[in-house]
């Protein structure tokens, strides 16, 4: 069904009122629209979102209630959902009522759907080389994000077929390299179990040897930064070869410096994940724009 989905598409709405307050209060304080308020209070209107480049649409949500903060007496009817690929010149939905309060809210709406599409066509890009590998290997995002505009980016990630890492610091347990300096990997791994043990443990490993100290302690993931993808193959073999019949198998994570470029290469090497900061911190905006008949 066109328009916004009830299911783990959508960012919560809890965090999309928030996202568009804000949003609106930067563009309407402290006077509010003057141009548009130049327009006839009666004049009407019946407007178009429509993509001109081709790409993955997110961002319905926010639109929505964009324009339900601008005046909820504005009807919205809606062709696409998130999700859902777009072509150039595909029309998303419509948008009815005053022209004031439509010319009012249409920048700020644009903004979200436009970024927010960026970056479900960007996770596509990636998810699309991935899958022609014919690996099984899943892309998911970071938490390198715009602040405060996560939950929307990982929904976004979610609408362009990737997956979601740890939302936040209280998430999950990630022992990086800088918390090495002060740390060993198989205390580390313990300190975690011990403390935290409803907690996914993730340790980043820099080499093979640091990766089987991991598993042997109990880490439920490794995360191997910035190899190869010779590298990262070999450390699939080892930890198959290390783990053998065991029931219990630690996730293995390509990251560090993975493009559109090279993620094919690394989803054939057999790792279960592959992440990259690229597609939210540098997703460009997909043209998307609003137009207007009066």
């Amino acid at each position: 069904m066109p328009g916004p989905v009830d299911d783990y598409l959508s960012p919560p709405a809890l965090a999309v009122r928030s996202a568009v307050e804000r949003a609106l209060a930067e563009d309407l304080t402290p006077l509010g629209d003057l141009t548009s308020v130049l327009v006839p209070a009666d004049a009407v209107t019946t407007a178009e979102l429509r993509a001109r480049q081709a790409g993955v649409l997110a961002g319905v949500d926010c639109v929505i209630e964009t324009f339900a903060q601008v005046d909820p007496s504005l009807t919205l009817t809606w062709r696409l959902s998130d999700g859902d690929r777009l072509e150039a010149g595909s029309v998303i939905g419509t948008v009815e009522g005053h022209l004031r309060t439509v010319l009012t809210a249409e920048r700020t709406a644009l903004n979200f759907l436009s970024h927010l599409s960026g970056v479900a066509t960007n996770t596509a890009a990636f998810v699309d080389r991935a899958a022609a590998t014919g690996s099984s290997t899943r892309v998911w995002d970071t938490r390198k994000t715009t602040p405060g505009l996560r939950s929307l980016q990982k929904a976004a990630v979610r609408a362009g077929g990737g997956r979601n890492h740890r939302a936040n610091l209280s998430d999950a347990i990630m022992v990086k390299d800088n918390h090495l300096t002060g740390l060993g990997v198989a205390e580390a791994v313990g300190l975690a179990k011990d403390r935290w043990p409803n907690r996914t443990v993730v340790v980043e490993c820099e080499r093979s040897d640091q990766m089987v100290v991991a598993i042997e302690a109990g880490a439920d993931s490794v995360l191997l930064d910035n190899m190869t993808p010779e590298q990262v193959s070999e450390c699939v073999a080892l930890a198959a070869e290390f783990q053998g019949s065991s029931p219990r198998r630690c996730l293995l994570e390509a990251s560090g410096a993975i493009t559109l470029e090279t993620v094919a290469a690394y989803a054939a090497t057999g790792v279960d994940l592959v992440s990259s900061g690229a597609i939210t911190n540098s997703a460009p905006v997909l043209d998307i724009g609003l137009d207007i008949a009066t």
